[in-house]
């Protein structure tokens, strides 16, 4: 796994909005890793924002579709979601509808949450910005608490 995530990091922004939308699939894999290695190497934090915020979504959207399928033998067999994990994400989205889409950052949880999404066809358009507005969010704090680390580290070294 190491080599992956070091050949995500070798190709800068690219390389992260692989690795976004590897995490925002059913894969398990941590775009968080790629980010805070590039963000510590110099690269513009904003379009790492951007490109996560973008492949993070698109990796739900995948979700999404698979889910839209409609089939759960394939669900399970494409994403290795279990069909007790599958009605548990059934089970939240019928309560919280499209506004489930905004736990699609949690680890695991978010693959079921949007996964079911698509099989319980969620309003599309309302879905996708829940999902849009989420990653953002996500990636714009992981940027925001990265940025603000560094600045302590540069005053503390001043000193």
């Amino acid at each position: 796994m190491e080599v992956l995530y070091q050949l995500m990091i070798d190709h800068g922004v690219t390389g992260f909005f692989i690795a976004a939308f590897l995490a925002g699939s059913f894969m398990p894999f941590s775009s968080e890793v790629v980010m805070v290695a590039l963000i510590t190497t110099g690269v513009d934090p904003w379009g790492l924002v951007i490109w996560g915020t973008l492949g993070n979504t698109l990796g739900s959207v995948f979700n999404y579709w698979i889910g839209s399928l409609g089939n759960p033998r394939w669900i399970k067999k494409w994403t290795g979601v279990s069909e007790e994990q599958l009605e548990r994400g059934q089970r939240y989205v019928e309560r919280y509808g499209f506004w489930a889409g905004w736990l699609a950052w949690v680890p695991l949880l978010g693959s079921l949450i949007t996964v079911a999404l698509g099989l319980m066809r969620a309003r599309w358009s309302l879905t996708m910005l829940n999902i849009l507005l989420d990653k953002f969010l996500r990636y714009w704090l992981i940027m925001f608490a990265m940025v603000q680390s560094t600045k302590l580290v540069e005053q503390f070294s001043m000193m």
